[in-house]
């Protein structure tokens, strides 16, 4: 006898309250016997970061068509009905928060008329949710960036802030060149104090000048000398080519600072100077689900 059978993805169907519009029907041999109820003793749960995964046994011949698990979501304060097949065994519940404690999932099974069998509560628990880091672009001008080596004739120093990866900034390579170290220095004019930093090297066919070796200080006052600012890191062993993309760690400090030295130590083929084309900072902040205000 040809019956009405409810399609369901052998993979897992997921959505918001109603699951009969994840339903599709055509004609075919279906389960018509009362449909066996899964025994809650036999669905087991693992807690992962930011999910839960359900599990439960493969069910014997003719046990049901498919099956429905509903729980109430209290991150967004709706029902959620998920579909799996009777060839499923496990089911990833994601977007979860340790915060919560128990999450109640209900299970119940079907025959392919729809008949449902008694409905089976679990409760299980997630691991914390990962905490994420949100990255801020903080806009500088070219008034707020000095240097202690500049070339006169080429490569001016606000050249690091005018999202043009063309051009440069280049320090001291006519006479009388300088010795290394040479700086960049922020002015924030207001403080920060978790940031990370970003940097390109200048486009061109020389091997010359590209950081190979720079220090990150920071300070409240800027000092004259480098050495009484505070270091954050020693960056080596960096990108150092034409066009080259450096991305620093992100650093959580303990105290504010209004400004910032990019001090460099060394540059490819042993230059006294350095050039770079672009330069850029961001405040970041850590996102952490499980304490964050829930609306």
């Amino acid at each position: 006898m040809k019956l009405k059978y409810y399609l369901i993805a052998a993979a897992l169907c997921a959505g918001m309250a109603g699951c009969d519009d994840k339903i599709e029907t055509y004609e075919t041999e279906g389960v018509t016997g009362a449909p066996v109820a899964i025994a809650a003793s036999s669905v087991t749960s693992e807690a992962l970061p930011g999910q839960i995964r359900l599990m439960w046994p493969a069910p014997a011949e003719n046990a049901y068509e498919y099956l429905q698990i509903r729980y109430n979501d209290p991150l967004t304060k709706e029902e959620v009905c998920l579909i799996a097949s009777n060839h499923a065994t496990e089911m990833l519940i994601d977007d979860t928060r340790a915060r919560f404690g128990d999450y109640t999932f209900a299970f119940q099974t079907f025959n392919v008329n729809g008949q449902g069998s008694t409905v089976t509560e679990v409760k299980a628990q997630s691991g914390p949710a990962p905490s994420t880091e949100v990255r801020t672009e903080v806009i500088l001008s070219g008034d707020q960036l000095s240097t202690d080596c500049q070339e006169p004739t080429e490569g001016p120093v606000a050249n690091l802030v005018n999202n043009n990866y063309n051009d440069f900034f280049h320090a001291r390579w006519s006479s009388p060149q300088v010795p290394m170290p040479h700086y960049v220095q922020i002015d924030f004019k207001e403080e920060h104090q978790n940031f990370t930093l970003e940097w390109w090297d200048r486009i061109v066919g020389n091997r010359d000048g590209f950081p190979t070796k720079v220090e990150l200080r920071v300070s409240q006052d800027a000092p004259e000398d480098t050495e009484d600012w505070d270091l954050v890191d020693t960056l080596e062993g960096i990108p150092a080519s034409s066009g080259a993309h450096v991305t620093t760690d992100t650093y959580m400090l303990d105290t504010p600072f209004r400004y910032l030295r990019v001090n460099v130590l060394e540059a490819t083929e042993g230059s006294k100077y350095f050039h770079m084309a672009e330069l850029k900072f961001y405040d970041v902040e850590i996102y952490d689900p499980e304490t964050a205000p829930l609306e």
